[in-house]
C-alpha cells in the first residue's frame, strides 16, 4: 500500500494583532495510505478541521509541508490547488451547500462538468464527456437509494438524502481520496448510520477516506482513529477494516456481528475504552 498523503512538520498559525499569535497545528506529521479509512478525533478546538483543510489546500500552511499525490501543494498556483481539489478529491461536510436554483442531479454532475470543461478537446468530444458524466451521476444516485429524487430541488429531500447527494457529488470525477468535516453531524442516528455503511463502500471500492468527527459510533467504523489535542496527534488506534453490511446476511446479524467475528458494538466500546483512556 502506498502513501497518498504525507505532511511533516505541519504548522497553522493564526496572527490576531500584535504580538498576539494562536498556534492552531504544531508540528504534525502525518501519513494517509492509498485505500485507508481514516477518522480524526478531539476535543472542540484541537485543531482537527483546521487539519482536514490545510491538508487539502483549502486554507495555507504557515510551515512544513503536504504532499498530495508526489505533489507539493505549497509549490501549486491556487488555479491548480483548485484543479487538483476538484480532479483528485472529494469533500463532503456537514452543511451540504448545494445550490437552490439547480435540481439535485443537476448538482451532482455541476463539478463533472466543471472538470470536463477545463480539459483541451473538441466540442464533441465535450458533448460525450459530459454525457459520460451524467451516466456516471445516475449509476451513483441508484447506488446511494435515491435515483427517485433525480428532478427535485433540494427543498425536496430528506437531510439523510442531500447527505447522500453529497457523496454523490464528491465521488463525480472520481477521486483519490474523500475528505468529510463531520459529514454525520446534523444528522439522526439512523441516517448516520447509513451514510457511514455508503462510506465504507466507497472505501471498500478503494477510495480513500479522511473523516473528523466527534461520534464513537462513527469513528468505530473507520480502520484508524487518530487523536487530537492542542494542535498535534498525541495518539492513534488501529481498529481494523470494518466490513459493514453484507448484501446477504439479515438485519440483524448487520446490525450485530461482522464478518471478522467483532460485532460493531464490540467496535465502538473498545474504541471509547481508549478515548477514556486519553482523557476524552
Amino acid at each position: 500500500m502506498s502513501v497518498l498523503l504525507e505532511t511533516k512538520q505541519l504548522n497553522k498559525t493564526y496572527v490576531l494583532g500584535k504580538q498576539n499569535e494562536l498556534n492552531v497545528l504544531k508540528d504534525v506529521d502525518l501519513k494517509i495510505m492509498r485505500g485507508e479509512f481514516v477518522s480524526v478525533m478531539g476535543p472542540s478546538g484541537s485543531g482537527k478541521s483546521t487539519l482536514l483543510y490545510n491538508i487539502c489546500g483549502m486554507d495555507k500552511m504557515s510551515e512544513g509541508s503536504v504532499l498530495f499525490n508526489e505533489k507539493e501543494l505549497s509549490r501549486l498556483s491556487e488555479k491548480e490547488l483548485s484543479a487538483l481539489r476538484l480532479n483528485e478529491m472529494g469533500f463532503i461536510f456537514q452543511q451540504i451547500h448545494l445550490l437552490k436554483n439547480l435540481s439535485i442531479l443537476d448538482n451532482i454532475i455541476l463539478s463533472g462538468y466543471l472538470a470536463h470543461n477545463r480539459r483541451r478537446g473538441t466540442a464533441k468530444k465535450k458533448v460525450a464527456n459530459k454525457k459520460v458524466v451524467e451516466k456516471r451521476a445516475v449509476k451513483l444516485m441508484e447506488k446511494t437509494g435515491i435515483a427517485e429524487l433525480a428532478g427535485n430541488d433540494i427543498s425536496q429531500a430528506s437531510g439523510g438524502q442531500l447527505q447522500r447527494v453529497g457523496i454523490c457529488r464528491a465521488l463525480i470525477n472520481q477521486p483519490d481520496i474523500i475528505f468529510g468535516d463531520e459529514p454525520t453531524g446534523a444528522l439522526n442516528s439512523k441516517s448516520s448510520d447509513e451514510i457511514m455503511e455508503l462510506l465504507a463502500g466507497v472505501n471498500r471500492g478503494g477510495t480513500t477516506v479522511m473523516l473528523v468527527t466527534h461520534d464513537v459510533k462513527v469513528a468505530a467504523k473507520t480502520e484508524r482513529v487518530l487523536f487530537m489535542m492542542d494542535g498535534r496527534i498525541v495518539a492513534e488506534k488501529h481498529m481494523g477494516k470494518y466490513p459493514g453490511n453484507s448484501d446477504n446476511g439479515d438485519n440483524e446479524s448487520r446490525r450485530h456481528g461482522s464478518q471478522n467475528g467483532e460485532s460493531i458494538k464490540a467496535r465502538e466500546e473498545r474504541l471509547s475504552s481508549w478515548l477514556l483512556e486519553l482523557g476524552f
